[in-house]
């Protein structure tokens, strides 16, 4: 019995090394293989486009119950009168293989859409109304592919994106302070979004949050209305960007990847480095330790301290020490995309929050009397109240 359960073991020892070695070896066949879409993009079934004058459009927008945007963690509370507006596009949840572009009532993309909001976007709920549009996404598959189909599915989900920013623009007119976000495929419409940017607009910019994905230096900084990036934590109208990998990772292999990413004028960045902007210092240069970090997701509450950070000269956001229990979907090599946001959860809270003061203080005529709480940018009272 002892030598049948040697064997056993024996034999499944070499099955894992088997398959280790396999993946090695074929991962990013595999991956293909499982996500690209095997149709023509004519042959794809294409759904109806949104309706952003319908709540049915939208994750979020003010005024929908329930609102994924408004959910906070514990310790936390969203604004009751927000002082700024959020614009944020989500990242990709639509990962099937049967379409090219994600339909708007898929349920298993819907929860994720969700889920991503909760996990992103709310970071602005102490100082800002969000709105976060559903759009007819490129599926993951399209990022995996030379097939020009992939960016037939990427151009109209940026045609969504652009609809749902002008019905934005529309319901928030004025000059009122905007700060815009994304995730991934959701920053790569922001930076698109921002190559066409209104100057009127750019001027009621209080942040631009374009996280996992490139910003190749220095070309994509030219074609983004002349946002500069941030490098200081009190700087307004700057864009911040970041990619997460953990110090320990395989660097190497992430460098070879992103090298391949379509710069924003679409060509590939190769070797250029990518921006990076630390969000446990706002921009500013050095490596900042654990304890800078006032909290990261863990679930869906926040614990201080886990996870501190340090631009790579790369330009890759290197995580130090890494968090095991963030979550299970860490990709290989050391990959912390899915948690780019929520490593940095109240960091990034607060960052909007001294931005917008910041804004504030910017258009406030030096012998003005500050306006009461509430009714200016980032006054205290609006700093996203604990609860």
């Amino acid at each position: 019995m002892a030598r049948k359960f040697l064997w056993v073991v024996v034999i499944l020892t070499i099955i894992v090394l088997l398959l280790a070695i396999g993946w090695r070896l074929f991962a990013g066949e595999l991956v293909r293989f499982a996500f690209v879409p095997t149709l023509s993009y004519a042959e794809s079934p294409v759904a109806p486009a949104p309706d952003y004058s319908r709540d049915a459009a939208w994750v979020a927008r003010p005024g929908m119950t329930p609102n994924p945007a408004r959910w906070t963690p514990p310790g936390h509370s969203a604004a009751p009168r927000a002082a700024a507006v959020a614009f944020h596009i989500p990242p990709t949840a639509w990962l099937s293989r049967s379409r090219w572009n994600a339909p708007l009532d898929d349920a298993e993309t819907n929860e994720r859409l969700d889920r991503f909001t909760k996990m992103q976007a709310s970071v602005f709920n102490g100082v800002a109304d969000i709105w976060v549009p559903r759009y007819r996404q490129a599926t993951f598959g399209a990022f995996l592919s030379d097939n020009p189909a992939g960016d037939e599915a990427l151009d109209l989900a940026f045609g969504d994106v652009q609809r749902a920013f002008a019905a934005f623009l529309a319901a928030n007119p004025g000059d009122g302070p905007i700060i815009l976000s994304g995730h991934s495929q959701g920053a790569r419409h922001l930076l698109h979004l921002l190559n066409r940017l209104d100057p009127a607009v750019s001027r009621r910019i209080v942040a631009v949050y374009a996280i996992g994905w490139s910003v190749a230096l220095p070309g994509d900084l030219a074609l983004v209305s002349g946002i500069p990036p941030c490098t200081g934590p009190e700087q307004a109208g700057c864009l911040l960007s970041w990619m997460s990998y953990s110090a320990d990772g395989d660097l190497k292999q992430a460098v070879a990847a992103l090298s391949k990413t379509p710069a924003l004028d679409g060509s590939p960045v190769g070797t250029r480095k990518h921006l990076c902007t630390n969000p446990l210092t706002g921009g500013a240069p050095g490596k900042a330790l654990a304890e800078r970090n006032l909290g990261t997701l863990i679930g869906e509450e926040l614990q201080p301290a886990r996870a501190g950070a340090e631009c790579s000269a790369d330009g890759l956001l290197l995580i130090d020490p890494t968090p095991r229990d963030v979550g299970p979907f860490v990709l290989p090599g050391g990959n912390f995309h899915v948690y780019d946001y929520g490593l940095f959860w109240a960091n990034i809270r607060a960052d909007a929050e001294a931005r917008l003061s910041a804004f504030g203080a910017a258009r406030m005529p030096a012998a003005a009397v500050m306006p009461a709480a509430m009714d200016w940018p980032g006054a205290p009272a609006m700093a996203g109240q604990r609860a």
